[in-house]
C-alpha cells in the first residue's frame, strides 16, 4: 500500500467520501476503562465542518457514557469496497429540535419515537485524528494483485493509507 497523509479540507473530503461509502460506524465509547462499549451507529451526515452527526437515545448506555467521558472512536469497515476509516474525537450531546429534525427521517422511528420526542438526540462528533485504507481498485483486481505479490515476491499498490489531519 502506498502512503498519503491528508490535511485540513482534502483530509475532510475524504473522511466524507469513506463514511458516504461505508455509512455504519462502531461507536466506542467508555476509552478509559475496560471494558470498552461498542456499538453499531447508522451515520446521518456528515456536515461542511467535517463533523458527524447520528442520532441516539438519551437513556442509551453510549449516551450516559459519553456524558461521562466525551473522546470517542468510531470504526468504519467496509470490507467489500476495501475502505476502512478509524477515526478519534470527542461527542457532544445535542437536544436541540431543529438540529435533530435535520438529521432524523422516518426510517429512524424502527428505534426512536420521533425527533420531538424528549428521549430523542442527536449526537454530534467532532473529529481530531483519523487513519484510513482505501482501495479504489475492485475487491477482483486486489485479490489478484496480493496473490501476485505472493508467487513474486514484488510489492503490488493494493490501495492507499495515511493519517488524516482534520
Amino acid at each position: 500500500m502506498s502512503k498519503e497523509n491528508l490535511y485540513n479540507e482534502e483530509a475532510r473530503e475524504k473522511l466524507r467520501s469513506i463514511v458516504d461509502d461505508v455509512s455504519i460506524a462502531m461507536m466506542v465509547t467508555n476509552l478509559g476503562k475496560q471494558p470498552l462499549a461498542a456499538i453499531p451507529m447508522d451515520t446521518k451526515k456528515v456536515d461542511d465542518d467535517g463533523n458527524i452527526w447520528f442520532l441516539s437515545g438519551m437513556d442509551s448506555d453510549h449516551n450516559a457514557n459519553i456524558l461521562r467521558d466525551s473522546a470517542v472512536q468510531l470504526l468504519y469497515s467496509g470490507p467489500g469496497d476495501r475502505k476502512f476509516l478509524s477515526v478519534y474525537g470527542e461527542a457532544q450531546i445535542i437536544t436541540d429540535t431543529e438540529a435533530i429534525e435535520d438529521i432524523y427521517d422516518s426510517a429512524d422511528n424502527a428505534y426512536l419515537n420521533g425527533p420531538e420526542d424528549s428521549n430523542t438526540t442527536a449526537i454530534k462528533f467532532v473529529p481530531q485524528e483519523a487513519a484510513y485504507w482505501d482501495s479504489d481498485e475492485n475487491r477482483l483486481v486486489v485479490l489478484f494483485k496480493m496473490a501476485r505479490a505472493v508467487l513474486t515476491g514484488d510489492n503490488q499498490d493494493i490501495g492507499v493509507t495515511g493519517k488524516m489531519t482534520l
